[in-house]
C-alpha cells in the first residue's frame, strides 16, 4: 500500500526537478510512512511513499525490470501475484524480489497494456516504458484505489491524492464552480471531475496512455448485468459463499498483522466468519459505538465476536468537532459530506494501534441490493398505474400552488417523475428541483449548463435495457461506490497508515453477482434477501434479520447541541465563503427548522460546513 505520484513534461528538453518530485511525495507521507523513493529520467519522474505490507525487505519502489527500461510505482495489492509469478517464470522471466509490484512489471513485458486483465486486486499504478517513451496509468476495476491527473499545459501530473499535485509550482487552486452544485446534490464530486479546475479523477476500470504530448483514456473493464439463465436459489447461495470465501482467503496474504472492521452488520460479519474459517489464529476485530444507543451496533458486533471467538476491541466515540474536522478536510482534499467518515476515522485509528491491514464489508449493499432506496413505498408503487402525463399534470400543478419547502412538496414532485428520475431525485437530495430557492444568482447562471444529474443520466443511458433494480445497482457501482464509499474508506484508513481490503469487491464475485436475476436477489421488497439466506449458514438470526442501520452517526443531535455554535460561526458569519453561493433565506431557514425539530436538515448543514471549511483551506 502506497501513495504514488509523477510528472512528465511535454517538452523533452525540460528536465524534472527532483526537489519538486520529493515535495509531491512528502505531501502524502501518511499513505506510506515506512519509506519513499523517486526516479527521474530527463523529462520524466515518478515517486512513491510506501507502507510495507508484502516483502518487507526487497519491495522498495520505484522498481524496474532487468535492463531498467521499464519503471513502475504501484499503490495497492495484487492477490494472485504468486500464481502469476509461477507462470511468468515458466515463460523465462527472472524475479529479484518477492513483491507483487515486480509481477506487474513482468506482466507488462509479456502482454503490454493487456496485462491489466490478469490482475486480481486493488491497484493504481504508473509504468514508464523508456523504449516506447510512453507513460501508462491504470486504476482498478471498481475504484478501490484513487488516481488523479492534471495536464498543466506544459506537463502531465498524476498522484494518489490531489494534495501532492498541488505541490507542483505550475498548479493553481482554481475552483471548478459547477462541482459546487454536484457536491451539494450528492455530498461528493462524481468522477471524472473534482472541485479543482483541470484536476481529474481517472475513472474506475480505465487506463490512460500518454505519448508525444497526447493522452488517450480507454475503458478496459465494466460490470455487465446479464441474467441469461435462472438457477435455483440454492445454487446462487452456494456460489456466493464460494466466491466470498475465496475473496477473503486471498486477502489474508500479509507479512504484517491483519484484522477486520466489525460493525455488526451482515457484510462485515460474513467477512469475519470467513476469516475465522481460513486463519490459523484468532481474528482481531474492531468496533466502535456511540453513547446514543440508537446509533450503536456494538451488541451485534459482540455476538459475532463471541460466536467466532475473535480478539475483539471496541471504543465509544464522543464527538470532538474541532479536533477532527480540519484533519478530515485536509485528508479528502475535496469537500466530502458523508458524515460516516467520522466513525470510519475513529475505527481506523483504533484498528491501527493493533494491526496494519484490515478487511471491511464494503460493497455488499451495491452487489446484493441492500439500500432501502431500491424499493418503492406503497403510494409510489400505486402511482405507476396512473399514466405519467396525468401524474405530471396533477402533481406538478398542485406543487406549483404551494410555497417552497412546504411539507410534502418534494413528494408531489417525486410522484410526477418516471422511475429513472425518481431514483435520481432520491440520491440528489432534491437539489435538481429546489436549486432556484437555494443557490445565489451567480450559481444560478451556471445551472443552465451544469445539471447535477448529467453524470448520472449518462450512466443510466448505458443500461436502458435493464430492469429498474439492475439500473440502480449499476448507477451506484459507477458513482456512489467509488465516489463516496470507497473514497471514505481509502482516505480515512490511509490517514492513519492503515491498509483496508474489500473482499466483496473482488471482481470475480462482482461479476458473478451481476448474473443473479433480480427476482432471486430480492423478494417482496426485502433488501438483501439472497445474501441474508447465505448468511444464515454463518451468522445468528438476530444479526441477520434486524433493521438496517448503516455506519451512521447522530449528527442531527450533534448539530443541535455540541456542534451548534461551530456550525453557525462557520456558515452565518460575515466572513463565510459559502454565503456567496447560497440564498441567505435558505441558510437561515434550515438552521431554524433544524433547531426547532420541525425538519431534520443535518445533511444540508453538514454539507455547508464541509464546503465552508474547504474554501477556507484551499480556495480563499
Amino acid at each position: 500500500m502506497c501513495g504514488i505520484t509523477g510528472i512528465i513534461n511535454h517538452d523533452k528538453d525540460i528536465r524534472i526537478s527532483e526537489s519538486v518530485l520529493n515535495s509531491m511525495c512528502a505531501a502524502m507521507t501518511h499513505r506510506g510512512p515506512d519509506e519513499g523513493g523517486v526516479w527521474t529520467h530527463h523529462n520524466v519522474g515518478i515517486g512513491m511513499r510506501r507502507l510495507k505490507i508484502i516483502d518487507l525487505v526487497s519491495g522498495s519502489q520505484p522498481m524496474h525490470n532487468e535492463d531498467k527500461s521499464i519503471w513502475i510505482v504501484f499503490n495497492g495489492e495484487i492477490y494472485n501475484f504468486q500464481e502469476l509469478k509461477i507462470d511468468l517464470e515458466k515463460r523465462g522471466h527472472f524475479f529479484k524480489t518477492k513483491s507483487d509490484t515486480e509481477t506487474i512489471i513482468h506482466l507488462y513485458e509479456e502482454y503490454g497494456r493487456e496485462c491489466i486483465h490478469y490482475l486480481r486486486g486493488m491497484f493504481a499504478f504508473a509504468i514508464y516504458d523508456l523504449n516506447k517513451d510512453t507513460l501508462f496509468l491504470v486504476r482498478d476495476r471498481l475504484g478501490i484505489k484513487p488516481l488523479f491527473y492534471l495536464d498543466t499545459g506544459t506537463s502531465l501530473l498524476f498522484g494518489s491524492e490531489i494534495k501532492c499535485l498541488l505541490e507542483h509550482p505550475d498548479v493553481e487552486c482554481s475552483v471548478h464552480h459547477p462541482s459546487i452544485i454536484t457536491f451539494f446534490a450528492f455530498g461528493y464530486v462524481p468522477d471524472p471531475d473534482t472541485m479543482f479546475e483541470k484536476v481529474k479523477k481517472l475513472p474506475p476500470g480505465h487506463m490512460l496512455t500518454y505519448r508525444d504530448g497526447y493522452s488517450d483514456i480507454q475503458q478496459y473493464w465494466n460490470i455487465k448485468f446479464q441474467h441469461n439463465e435462472v438457477y435455483s436459489e440454492e445454487y446462487y447461495i452456494e456460489r456466493i459463499l464460494y466466491h466470498l470465501d475465496e475473496a477473503v482467503r486471498l486477502r489474508l496474504l500479509s507479512d504484517v498483522p491483519l484484522g477486520a472492521f466489525l460493525s455488526g452488520g451482515i457484510d462485515s460479519s460474513m467477512v469475519v466468519a470467513m476469516m475465522a474459517r481460513n486463519m490459523g489464529t484468532r481474528v482481531k476485530t474492531f468496533s466502535i459505538g456511540f453513547e446514543n444507543q440508537s446509533y450503536s451496533e456494538l451488541e451485534y458486533a459482540r455476538a459475532v465476536s463471541t460466536l467466532y471467538d475473535t480478539e475483539h476491541h471496541e471504543e465509544i466515540v464522543r464527538p470532538d468537532a474541532e479536533a477532527i474536522i480540519d484533519d478530515l478536510i485536509h485528508q479528502f482534499d475535496e469537500p466530502f459530506a458523508d458524515s460516516s467518515a467520522i466513525p470510519t476515522f475513529y475505527v481506523s485509528k483504533m484498528t491501527r494501534k493493533h494491526v496494519t491491514v484490515s478487511l471491511s464489508g464494503d460493497g455488499g449493499d451495491e452487489l446484493f441490493a441492500g439500500y432501502d432506496r431500491y424499493f418503492s413505498g406503497f403510494i409510489e408503487r400505486m402511482s405507476i398505474y396512473v399514466p405519467l402525463t396525468w401524474r405530471k399534470f396533477f402533481f406538478l400543478n398542485l406543487a406549483s400552488c404551494l410555497p417552497e419547502f412546504f411539507p410534502g412538496i418534494n413528494t408531489l414532485r417525486h410522484l410526477a417523475c418516471n422511475p429513472d428520475q425518481r431514483y435520481l431525485r432520491s440520491i440528489s437530495k432534491g437539489v435538481t428541483t429546489i436549486h432556484k430557492e437555494v443557490f445565489s444568482d451567480d450559481l444560478k447562471e451556471m445551472l443552465t449548463t451544469s445539471d447535477p444529474s448529467s453524470v448520472m443520466l449518462k450512466y443510466l443511458s448505458e443500461v436502458q435495457r435493464l430492469g429498474m433494480l439492475s439500473k440502480m445497482q449499476y448507477l451506484d457501482i459507477k458513482t456512489y461506490l467509488p465516489g463516496d464509499i470507497l473514497t471514505k474508506v481509502d482516505r480515512m484508513s490511509m490517514l492513519v497508515s492503515l491498509e483496508a481490503r474489500v473482499p466483496f469487491l473482488d471482481h470475480k464475485l462482482v461479476e458473478f453477482a451481476a448474473t443473479i436475476p433480480p427476482a432471486v436477489l430480492v423478494k417482496k421488497n426485502d433488501s438483501k434477501y439472497l445474501l441474508k439466506k447465505a448468511a444464515e449458514r454463518l451468522l445468528p438470526e438476530k444479526v441477520i434479520y434486524r433493521p438496517k442501520m448503516g455506519f451512521a452517526v447522530p449528527i442531527a443531535e450533534w448539530l443541535r447541541n455540541e456542534w451548534e455554535e461551530i456550525s453557525k460561526d462557520l456558515i452565518l458569519s460575515d466572513q463565510s465563503s459559502v454565503r456567496r453561493f447560497f440564498c441567505p433565506a435558505f441558510i437561515n431557514r434550515i438552521f431554524k427548522e433544524h433547531k426547532s425539530r420541525r425538519r431534520n436538515h443535518d445533511y444540508l448543514i453538514w454539507t455547508l460546513m464541509v464546503l465552508e471549511l474547504w474554501f477556507k483551506k484551499y480556495a480563499d
